[in-house]
């Protein structure tokens, strides 16, 4: 009655706290847990990584691009190579080949060796180097279609002379060569200004999206300057305790 009862199995005033039961082996799973072979399989496509559908729409637009400037071309030698933007194209063609090889061979979004690094930096470069050429087609092309929306055009001998409403008698004539017919050039090439226009401007975001991407798989977050701010707060919290 009057004796102190203890618990069994439990801890006393001075034993020993229960053996911890050892860890089963097996993938472990939670938040902090890494990633297994089947985690890495969902983010692909294919057998390659996500930003492989960016670079086959960079490759789908760049051929676009390229195949309208040679048809913009062929309709007067006296185009500028300004206003045929094939040149934008084959940039945003060539790539897009190396995204692809990169994507889907060599790619890890921690780089390992030095040429891994290399490929990804020039991918990151050559694809804002397409985002401002694209960009430079768009202006040009937009240009030359409001100059032809205010042209007034006449047949000449193997020639179509077009000229800006002006009062002055000595205004500029406009001459496109090789040009029987001047609804060829009011018509079908202003159609496809206005499809340049439209491919280089979605082009140009598909570069700046790639762009984003790469940065975001380098550095994990866009702005880094977040966990800079929430190290140096987490500092001074330490310092005050």
């Amino acid at each position: 009655m009057g004796k102190d009862q203890r618990p069994r199995g439990g801890q006393g005033q001075g034993g020993l706290p229960p053996a911890a039961e050892p860890a089963q082996p097996g993938p472990q799973k939670g938040p902090g847990a890494p990633l297994g072979r089947g985690d890495e399989e969902e983010q692909t496509c294919c057998g390659c990584r996500f930003p492989l559908l960016l670079a086959l729409l960079q490759l789908a637009l760049g051929i676009g691009v390229t195949v309208v400037g040679f048809l913009m071309a062929n309709i007067s030698s006296s185009l500028l190579v300004r206003d045929t933007p094939f040149w934008a194209g084959i940039l945003v063609c060539l790539v897009a080949y190396l995204g692809l090889f990169m994507l889907c061979f060599s790619y890890q979004v921690d780089e390992r060796t030095c040429i891994q690094f290399a490929m990804k930096l020039f991918y990151f470069l050559l694809s804002a180097l397409a985002l401002m050429v694209c960009v430079l087609a768009v202006a040009f092309a937009a240009h030359h279609y409001s100059q032809l929306t205010q042209f007034t055009c006449k047949a000449a001998p193997d020639s179509c002379q077009c000229k800006l409403p002006s009062s002055e008698p000595l205004s500029r004539t406009f001459v496109y060569r090789d040009v029987t017919d001047c609804t060829s050039l009011t018509g079908t090439f202003k159609l496809f200004l206005l499809i340049q226009m439209i491919l280089n401007l979605v082009c140009s975001l598909v570069c700046l999206l790639v762009c984003f991407v790469m940065w975001k798989h380098r550095y994990q977050v866009f702005y880094v300057g977040v966990r800079m701010c929430s190290l140096t707060t987490s500092k001074g919290q330490q310092q005050k305790v």
